[in-house]
């Protein structure tokens, strides 16, 4: 919409050419006289602009024109917001400004940016209103005074933006089990399925019946196993090396055998995009019945698989043949990452007689993985980077952080799926891939910039490997490996999803798809589709599946950003929930970004992991302090501090 209202801020549009979806947007804004028609085609009036609108903390909105973008943002006093949101798309009728300053009222909302508000309650002048918790904006709830006064205080509510109804009542922002609610709430994602759903998912049944399935190859007379993180619930895939022939099975879960083209699965599947983590549970893309049941391969359980065979050189370790099957396997073991390294450190003296079968592959591919590795990274990037694990209790409150890292076990798994990867995206001219582009000049002279305050002095040049590397090795010099990393990939491109390869800078392939994941990744769902269809020679159903690709790419890179905020939104609130228990004490702590509007560090110490923003104005990128928290809130999930002292390093 906001391209349509673009367009018609700045031309005529005719009749003709406007789109079947805006045809009552368009009847609506005439009929209001918002737009002038005339010899069949259309304009805004002169006093009418559409533009998007930010608001302020006190209420006052600032609307940025989509005719003029470059000109002065037209102010709207707090009270001719008529109800509009930050980020909504809306027309504003210009007033008549004796001080110069350009104001305006709006007069419509063209779109929301978001449907619903999460708010809590607050007593403000004998008056109970919401706060947004995004915002911390004062919104007007559609119930009476009688009623939300009964409402325990910070009631948290769902609200629908364009009525101002209560929508859904969340719990009370002071227990810590709302955390979830509001996060999934705030980027409006589902924990539950439609009862259609799961109905739909339960008719396929818990077991798998060889015999209907004999046009499959076989596969369950091989030791494939699984390895996943300690937590794991879905196993979405398993491997087996014939090291006799330097052949390596990749066998995934076969979802797409179980969802049907828009059926009710297939269709909250491609609604929500991906699995959220959470440390405490996951909120999976499809039902559990499907997602930790028939489509998990579980060990000693018959399943469905889409198999990649990748024959390779024993010299050059390329892949030398490239086969894809469906397939039907028995995984032999469930491993975790922590049983495997333990094995590849030499302790094998313990293992029964089935993980004895299973080393007997795994210790040589082991080996192959590692040459892999090192040919790849001569065109790719190692970056050095952990994860925070959150550890909560029964009530959902934080008492544990860790930092994991990635493990031989992990770079084994990851190589073999790259391998799996990067043989599907060959199979296709046009479909689904994951590229990721070179990072701007802009924002390569801007790392070079900030690396120079820690000591690192590197002068561009066109060779961004050999640049990023050199990097990476002065940064090891100063024992700053992860944090300048981290940097690295703060400057580069976000990889993306779409329909045209353009290879994978981060990697160095020429070619790139994700195709490993179908449980938790509608991209691998569409990619499994494809080239199911692709093999099997059926030109319609491939003609079917791309009708709609480059819209359907471009969702899933919106969703797999979304998905990750509200991973990342649950953190924060978990964090800022332990701070209010200790304001006032003293926290080491790493400066790590002095770019944004307020410097912020993360908490090194008892607790890891803990974004602050400081009320400090000067502090050093990397720098080692010990900070005061100050305060934090728990509606925004922010944490205030102060610098106390340098830490001697």
């Amino acid at each position: 919409m906001k391209e349509f209202l673009t367009r018609l801020s700045q031309e005529e549009i005719s009749k003709e050419e406007i789109p079947s979806e805006f045809t009552s947007l368009v009847e609506e804004l005439h009929r209001k006289k918002i737009l002038k028609e005339k010899f069949g085609k259309y304009k805004f009036d002169s006093r009418y602009r559409a533009g998007v609108i930010d608001i302020s903390s006190t209420g006052t909105g600032f609307v940025n024109t989509l005719a003029n973008s470059h000109k002065k943002d037209l102010l709207v006093e707090a009270n001719e917001t008529k109800n509009a949101n930050r980020g909504d798309l809306v027309i504003v009728r210009k007033l008549h400004s004796k001080n110069g300053r350009p104001k305006a009222k709006v007069v419509f909302i063209a779109k929301r940016l978001n449907p619903t508000s999460i708010v809590y309650t607050k007593l403000q002048q004998k008056r109970v209103v919401g706060i947004n918790i995004k915002t911390e904006l004062t919104q007007e709830i559609t119930a009476t005074q009688k009623s939300l006064k009964q409402l325990p205080p910070n009631t948290v509510l769902k609200i629908d933006n364009e009525t101002g109804a209560i929508l859904e009542v969340l719990g009370v922002l002071d227990d810590p089990k709302v955390d979830e609610k509001i996060s999934l709430a705030i980027y409006n994602k589902e924990e539950f399925f439609s009862s259609e759903a799961e109905l739909e998912a339960k008719a396929h049944g818990t077991v798998v019946d060889k015999s209907f399935y004999s046009q499959r190859v076989d596969l369950t007379h091989l030791p494939f196993c699984t390895i996943d993180p300690n937590d794991a619930k879905d196993f979405d895939d398993a491997i087996y090396f014939d090291k006799e022939n330097y052949a390596l099975y990749v066998a995934i879960a076969d979802v797409s055998e179980y969802l049907f083209d828009m059926g009710h699965i297939d269709k909250e599947a491609k609604k929500r995009g991906f699995s959220i983590y959470f440390p405490h549970k996951s909120i999976p893309m499809l039902p559990r019945t499907l997602s930790e049941g028939i489509c998990s391969l579980k060990p000693n359980e018959l399943r469905l698989a889409f198999t990649f065979k990748i024959t390779l050189d024993k010299e050059s370790l390329k892949p030398i043949k490239e086969e894809l099957f469906d397939s039907i396997i028995l995984s032999k073991r469930r491993f975790t990452y922590d049983e495997i390294d333990n094995y590849l450190e030499g302790n094998t003296k313990d293992a029964d007689k089935t993980d004895k079968e299973i080393l007997d592959f795994l210790l040589p591919l082991h080996v192959v993985t590692n040459k892999l590795r090192k040919i790849r990274l001569k065109d790719a990037f190692n970056f050095r980077t952990s994860e925070i694990r959150m550890k909560l209790n029964s009530n959902q409150e934080l008492v544990e952080t860790t930092l994991e890292s990635e493990t031989d076990s992990h770079a084994l798994i990851e190589d073999c799926m790259l391998l799996a990867n990067k043989a599907a995206s060959k199979r296709l001219d046009y479909g689904v891939f994951r590229t990721h582009g070179e990072p701007s000049y802009d924002k390569i002279e801007k790392l070079l910039s900030d690396l120079l305050y820690v000591g690192i002095d590197v002068r561009f040049r066109p060779d961004l490997p050999s640049l990023i590397r050199e990097i990476q090795q002065k940064a090891d010099v100063l024992n700053l490996r992860e944090d300048v990393d981290k940097l690295i990939i703060k400057a580069q491109q976000k990889a993306i999803y779409e329909e045209i390869n353009k290879g994978h800078f981060g990697l160095g392939f020429s070619s790139y798809t994700h195709f490993t994941s179908p449980i938790r990744r509608y991209s691998d769902l569409m990619l499994h589709r494809l080239l199911k269809a692709d093999l099997r020679g059926d030109k319609k159903r491939k003609k079917f599946l791309l009708k709609d690709i480059e819209d359907i790419c471009k969702r899933v890179s919106d969703l797999e950003r979304e998905s990750d905020r509200v991973a990342w939104d649950f953190m924060d609130r978990k964090f800022a929930r332990w701070a209010d228990k200790h304001n006032g004490e003293n926290f080491k702590a790493i400066i790590t970004d002095t770019s944004s509007k307020n410097i912020i560090a993360k908490i090194d110490d008892t607790i890891k992991g803990a974004r602050v923003f400081l009320l400090d104005e000067d502090a050093e990128l990397f720098e080692r302090v010990v900070v005061k928290l100050i305060e934090s809130n728990i509606a925004t999930g922010k944490i205030w501090a102060k610098v106390v002292k340098k830490q001697d390093v």
